[in-house]
């Protein structure tokens, strides 16, 4: 947290091990998110291997790394085992399998054998009070609603992360995540609306640097970007 968003925790979402090293050492960054796309645009092929070199660089920061089987047992398994491999990790499960079935069941079975989770692609309110049910008075728990991707339909995410932040306010052991952003606009939403933790790429991140910047002088800095791209270019009629 910090005294720009001081009830608001920043996670850099990503798989890239030198943004994951820059990122542990930036005190702006509470934690880390992956997922199995993120570290396929990252290259990575050997699983086990690159969670424990992000894990080594992540200097003891939460990281959350989620298991990839479709398979309720499947699933069980990879979870029990990504978790053994350090005292920072939150599994991340998805609220349902590519079935639709839903994965509450497992949350809960996980979430009381003392497991740490991040409950991942959380869209709807019934996904939302099954995972809030599932998880209550078990160990910590994020929920990773994806805030972004439901302000893509045409749906305002801010009435709704207000909602789950009031619901869940007197329950210790869970966390709202603001998943997805769009924008940097999206991070003082999130802090708004009283989210615990939203994930930001490092490009988002940067941005917030820009806080309360000088409008007019913003505007001086682009013009002189576009005059210095088409002299770069030697533009001419």
């Amino acid at each position: 947290m910090t005294l720009l968003f001081p009830k608001l925790e920043i996670y850099q979402d990503g798989a890239d091990e030198a943004d994951v090293r820059t990122g542990a050492d930036n005190e702006l960054i509470a934690g880390f998110t992956t997922n199995p796309t993120l570290m396929a645009k990252a290259g990575i092929t050997d699983y086990k291997t690159a969670a424990f070199n992000l894990i080594k660089v992540s200097k003891g920061k939460p990281i959350s790394l989620e298991v990839f089987a479709d398979d309720f047992d499947q699933m069980e398994y990879q979870a029990r085992l990504i978790a053994s491999y350090g005292e920072n990790i939150f599994v991340k499960i998805p609220a349902q399998n590519t079935k639709g079935l839903s994965t509450t069941p497992l949350v809960k079975k996980l979430s009381l054998d003392g497991i740490k989770l991040n409950v991942t692609a959380v869209f709807t309110d019934d996904q939302f009070d099954d995972i809030v049910s599932a998880s209550s008075g078990g160990n910590k728990c994020i929920i990773s609603v994806f805030a972004g991707r439901i302000a893509d339909t045409g749906i305002d995410p801010v009435p709704v992360m207000s909602s789950y932040a009031k619901r869940i306010s007197d329950i210790d052991n869970l966390s709202l995540l603001w998943a997805s952003p769009r924008e940097v606009l999206n991070v003082y939403q999130a802090h708004e609306t009283g989210c615990d933790i939203i994930t930001a790429t490092p490009d988002l991140i940067a941005k917030l640097s820009l806080y309360k910047k000088d409008l007019k002088e913003y505007s001086r800095e682009t013009v002189q970007m576009f005059y210095d791209d088409a002299q770069k270019q030697q533009f001419m009629l």
